[in-house]
């Protein structure tokens, strides 16, 4: 039977984070897969970690005494496991019954294909329109602007936001996110993990990029599926914003070199522009030095 190690990274989501190991642990003991949990604590001030080790005592739990970022979180993770397969799960995320036979099964049986990743449905059954395509400069310009408001359905919006795919059939990616991703130590291990210094958001595309660049395949996979309560940890995450933003230009500018990171700054430049105006104007009543503070940080990253 095939061993996989699934990483899940914990953030004061401890209820979450106890549902998704539970899944897990159903997934093993149906007999899916064998394998090994692996947990990364990164550093929550929550009661995550004691529950944690209370309820899955089986588990590897690794122990950050602060948040290290989610990149560099699952790289601990993965460096501290030892299946041949590897499985990123989020905490808020859980398997549904046959997902992971269903996910190994397809990658066994593949040839050219460096990852997988199942469908991901909301509490409410829908399923979440969650694969992208790769971002391109002038993406920047569209998406996270006021033109992303005004122009919805543009073209570039459309490509970007992979509009044109339904989410319920099998089909090739470019970027699912690493909400659930399975791949194998090898590829890991040849990509060399994910880039920490992007620390909370666009490590999975660069990850995904890279992959594409090594001529692996990404396979979406509708019949597996997993229920995803989105945004547990981040949504907890103070500069949630400035962070995104960073993450961003830091990704444009490593693929696209000055391009890339012009267009990210005056994407950005152009969100906090709109805000400013509409501050002004008595719309919206954000802190004012908090924000330019953010805004300052985000233009000397």
């Amino acid at each position: 039977m095939s061993r996989v190690s699934v990483v899940v990274l914990s953030w004061n989501t401890a209820e979450l984070t106890l549902k998704c190991l539970a899944s897990v642990r159903a997934a093993f003991e149906r007999g899916e897969a064998a394998g090994e949990l692996v947990v990364v604590e990164n550093g929550s001030s929550d009661d995550s970690l004691a529950r944690i080790q209370a309820a899955c005592p089986e588990a590897l739990v690794l122990e950050n005494p602060q948040n290290l970022g989610y990149a560099k979180g699952v790289n601990q993770g993965v460096a501290a496991s030892s299946c041949e397969w590897i499985l990123l799960l989020g905490s808020d995320a859980e398997l549904q019954e046959g997902t992971l036979s269903h996910m190994l099964e397809f990658m066994e049986g593949a040839s050219g294909y460096g990852a997988s990743a199942p469908r991901l449905v909301g509490a409410d059954g829908v399923t979440q329109r969650a694969c992208h395509r790769f971002p391109l400069p002038r993406t920047a310009l569209w998406f996270g602007t006021p033109l992303q408001g005004w122009l919805p359905d543009s073209s570039e919006l459309r490509r970007y936001l992979f509009k044109d795919f339904s989410h319920e059939a099998d089909a090739d990616v470019e970027q699912p996110p690493a909400t659930c991703l399975m791949l194998h130590r090898d590829v890991w291990d040849s990509l060399g993990g994910m880039d920490e210094s992007l620390w909370l958001f666009y490590n999975d595309v660069d990850l995904c990029l890279r992959m594409r660049a090594e001529g692996l395949r990404i396979r979406f996979l509708s019949g597996a599926s997993v229920q995803h309560f989105g945004g547990g940890s981040t949504a907890r995450f103070e500069g949630f914003v400035e962070r995104w933003h960073t993450d961003r230009l830091r990704y444009l500018r490593k693929h696209f070199g000055l391009t890339g990171a012009l267009c990210a700054r005056l994407g950005t430049t152009w969100a906090f522009a709109a805000w400013a105006l509409k501050r002004a104007l008595f719309m919206v009543r954000d802190p004012f030095l908090e924000r330019v503070g953010s805004y300052i940080r985000f233009l000397r990253a």
